[in-house]
């Protein structure tokens, strides 16, 4: 990972049970077309809901692009709010088969890894930004110990702490891939702004606002 990186890596979820249109995957290719700014190198990818699968993506993605951060979007079946924005992933208690009816071996992530670790994005402070704008948002701290869950603490421990996590409701009448790909860019052009608003403080030898816990901390 490199801080200083303009490469930013956006993934969603390839088809889930009953969704063969995974609306976190229709939102990810709807934000490539509107894009982040000229400042930055957009990359998405698709991720199958497989967790062996998907973590061996995500460490790819980490070893190759080195980006600055990865944001994973996936599908919240039961969400009435537009977005959750989770703060951390769990290492342990994978209890609920994949797609492919795999589960992870002693239902963990990382054999060696933290019970928790924590996002360097402060999330509570993207969602009341986000509140103050009239999205429709909601703060989380648990991102459901299934392959969703288990994707974002693979990329929080090879990221150090240097990704999110955003789960969006399935495609309907009133939420379209485009109303999604929208609210993304927003989402993560704010999550952007904290991150340069940060190294700005760091630069100045300041204390960061809302500074986050240790990001490996148990």
């Amino acid at each position: 990972m490199d801080a200083s990186s303009n490469t930013v890596v956006v993934t969603g979820f390839g088809p889930f049970r009953q969704h063969l249109v995974n609306s976190s995957w229709a939102a990810v290719k709807e934000l490539s077309k509107l894009g982040l700014g000229s400042e930055i190198d957009l990359y998405i990818a698709e991720l199958p809901a497989v967790y062996q699968k998907a973590k061996e993506l995500v460490c790819a993605i980490w070893a190759t692009r080195q980006p600055h951060l990865v944001i994973h979007v996936g599908l919240a079946s039961a969400s009435r709010a537009t977005i959750l924005l989770e703060q951390c992933g769990k290492n342990k208690g994978y209890k609920e088969r994949d797609v492919c009816g795999f589960l992870p071996e002693d239902g963990c992530c990382v054999s060696e890894g933290p019970e928790r670790i924590e996002s360097t994005i402060n999330m509570k402070r993207v969602w009341k930004n986000l509140l103050t704008e009239g999205i429709d948002a909601v703060f989380s701290r648990d991102a459901g110990r299934y392959v969703c869950d288990y994707t974002y603490y693979t990329s929080l421990y090879y990221g150090n702490g240097r990704a999110a996590f955003i789960h969006v409701p399935p495609l309907s009448k009133w939420v379209t891939a485009e109303f999604l790909g929208r609210t993304l860019q927003r989402v993560i052009l704010e999550m952007l702004k904290q991150c340069k608003q940060e190294n700005r403080e760091r630069s100045k030898g300041e204390p960061l606002e809302d500074e986050q816990e240790d990001p490996w901390k148990k």
